[in-house]
């Protein structure tokens, strides 16, 4: 199947029991009219935008936000049904939600399972009831664990993890130990982000002078050392690959069979087309999001904001930063196929570059990171911006 017949569908859910610590998300609390009347905006997006893509296969299907476990399951019920009455779905498509530990029940479950969902994404953070208050998450372990029990015994074979390395005053001993409580549970995939301090949040106005100080190779004084950070990746792709999860992306480690596809998918650039407030999209070499005004969008503004149209350099240094946060890179074939040029006559000199400073490995078929270029992918991306 081309590219341009497949699609990925990524649908926002923009609200939170309460608003963590760290985040910058597109999220915020509602109230039971207010996310009653946004799933019908929603639905009414849906059924409008999607006449543009009759002739595609929806391959994924990723409910994000916010928090889309805090609805009451039948609201996404709702939408499953007007995806599936709007859209062509591939065979044996994924469709994942996102889950915060204590927000599930076993009747909730029960309905995403019978509405096609078959993967579900949990924001497990931190086995330490500790780090999660100072996160400012809303569960403790023990959430994690009963609603874990809950989606397996309700028959949900495919459950990702994520937790968060890097937390104020954290130690990578006590990273290890969350993330050893985890691989107990032999969840099929596994997320391991380092925390981002970002500018509008909590984390922000307490830790951004430490980061800035990071930044510059000085010694932080609550924040981790860059040091502290590289153990934190170093130890978890030793102690993960030991338990049998292969490191398919920076950040993410699956069981075999059981990568995100959606996430793959974003990472190899295929076509997505995102549905709901500040939702973005990538529609061959068109980029737009949606409006992120919630009161503009519940009166069904569902025009096409910030639109650009990429140019060929920008596609080809999409497909280069991109495709190199995974195990497997960048393919040689799948360049040419895409622009009419080689790799290495658009990039043979950074590709050089690179490999001089064991950042960079190739063979006859593609181009990736080294270890070492995993622990400076940054440095290693930037020059293919």
């Amino acid at each position: 199947m081309k590219k341009n017949q497949e699609l990925e569908l990524y649908l926002h859910i923009p609200f939170c029991k309460k608003k963590c610590a760290y985040c910058d998300f597109l999220s915020q609390t509602g109230d039971e009219k207010l996310i009653k009347d946004y799933i019908s905006a929603l639905q009414r997006e849906i059924k409008e935008v999607s006449a543009d893509f009759a002739d595609r296969r929806i391959i994924s299907v990723f409910f994000g936000g916010g928090t889309p476990s805090i609805l009451p399951a039948g609201l996404i019920d709702r939408v499953m049904d007007t995806l599936r009455g709007c859209f062509s779905f591939g065979y044996g498509v994924e469709i994942t939600i996102e889950c915060n530990p204590g927000t599930l029940t076993r009747e909730k479950l029960a309905i995403y399972k019978n509405a096609g969902i078959n993967r579900l994404s949990m924001g497990v953070q931190s086995a330490n009831d500790r780090e999660l208050a100072m996160l400012g998450r809303i569960h403790s372990f023990r959430d994690v664990l009963s609603n874990y029990e809950l989606a397996r015994n309700v028959g949900f074979s495919n459950i990702s993890m994520d937790l968060i390395s890097g937390l104020p005053q954290q130690s990578v001993t006590s990273f290890l130990q969350s993330l050893r409580k985890v691989v107990m549970l032999k969840p099929e995939h596994i997320s391991v982000y380092s925390l981002q301090i970002e500018e509008g949040t909590k984390y922000y106005d307490l830790y951004h002078y430490d980061d800035e100080a990071r930044k510059r190779g000085d010694e932080p004084v609550l924040l981790p050392s860059e040091d502290a950070e590289r153990a934190f990746i170093h130890e978890s792709k030793r102690l993960l690959e030991e338990k049998g999860y292969r490191r398919y992306e920076i950040s993410n480690y699956a069981r075999k069979g059981f990568t995100c596809r959606h996430n793959v998918g974003y990472w190899k650039r295929k076509d997505y087309l995102g549905l709901g407030l500040g939702a973005s999209s990538l529609i061959g070499r068109e980029r737009f999001k949606r409006t992120t005004e919630l009161a503009a969008y519940l009166k069904d503004d569902f025009e096409k904001k910030e639109k650009s149209l990429l140019t060929m350099k920008e596609e080809m240094s999409e497909m280069m930063f991109l495709g190199l946060r995974m195990d497997e890179g960048v393919s040689r074939g799948d360049f040419y196929d895409a622009f009419g040029i080689s790799l290495h006559q658009e990039y043979g000199e950074a590709i050089e570059k690179l490999k001089d400073q064991g950042l960079l490995l190739e063979t006859p078929e593609r181009v990736y990171l080294s270890e070492r270029g995993f622990d400076l992918a940054n440095v290693a991306m930037a020059e293919f911006v």
